[in-house]
């Protein structure tokens, strides 16, 4: 079985939650693809939702398949966003943004009562950090962030644009991919991370995700549970 039907199989798997008058939150990448044609296929079926999308490739995409789109300003909260991963742990911590939008999927995720990843089986990892993490930083004086950057102990590339020069994300800024080693304490990176002026965004979604639905090779889904027991965040898999 390709990755293309594992994606597949969790990302429909995921669409069973979504139910009529929910506020949906559209995420980016391959796997969130296969998300957006099922709801479309809802929508078209009689399936009423407002949706918001993580991307203008998204946005294009929910358009093209009918899904109603609100504007940001018009959605207060919203029930539920399904979005893929890069990489995923037992813990659900994620890095995301692979395909440029980790800003926009994190402001939507974080608005979101709930957060369910979808992935196939080979984005599932004990330890986070074989995929290079995609970081945001501003144009102005990105030479200075990179420096900063490489001074955590990873090696930095700026992502490129597959028609040459610089990729530009959908808010205007550079994407700074990180490779660090295995990370250990993803929580740490994180918050160095956050104290770097010039990064906007960075790709480490730690203790957002409620529930991860990974498609597998044999055809069935993995299911990795986040969910509360006295204060205490645990994790069912």
């Amino acid at each position: 079985m390709v990755d293309n039907n594992m994606k597949q199989i969790a990302a429909e798997h995921a669409v069973k939650y979504v139910q009529d008058g929910m506020k949906i939150g559209l995420g980016t990448g391959s796997t969130a693809y296969f998300a957006i044609m099922k709801i479309g296929e809802l929508v078209q079926s009689g399936l009423r939702i407002q949706a918001v999308a993580t991307s203008k490739a998204s946005e294009r995409l929910a358009i093209e398949q009918g899904i109603p789109l609100s504007p940001i300003e018009q959605v207060r909260r919203l029930d539920m966003t399904i979005d893929g991963a890069d990489e995923l742990d037992g813990q659900l911590r994620l890095i995301k943004g692979g395909g440029g939008a980790l800003l926009r999927e994190k402001i939507t995720a974080f608005h979101s009562e709930r957060l369910v990843i979808v992935a196939d089986e080979s984005k599932s990892v004990s330890r986070l950090g074989a995929f290079p993490l995609p970081v945001e930083i501003i144009p102005f004086a990105y030479e200075w962030t990179v420096e900063a950057l490489i001074e955590l102990g990873c090696s930095v590339r700026i992502r490129r644009a597959e028609g040459g020069g610089s990729y530009f994300t959908d808010n205007g800024n550079l994407i700074a991919d990180c490779q660090f080693e295995l990370m250990d304490e993803p929580e740490e990176i994180a918050a160095r991370l956050s104290r770097i002026p010039g990064v906007v965004e960075h790709g480490l979604f730690v203790g957002m995700a409620d529930q991860a639905i990974i498609g597998c090779h044999d055809g069935t889904v993995r299911m990795v549970q986040a969910r509360e027991r006295s204060g205490k965040i645990v994790f069912d898999s």
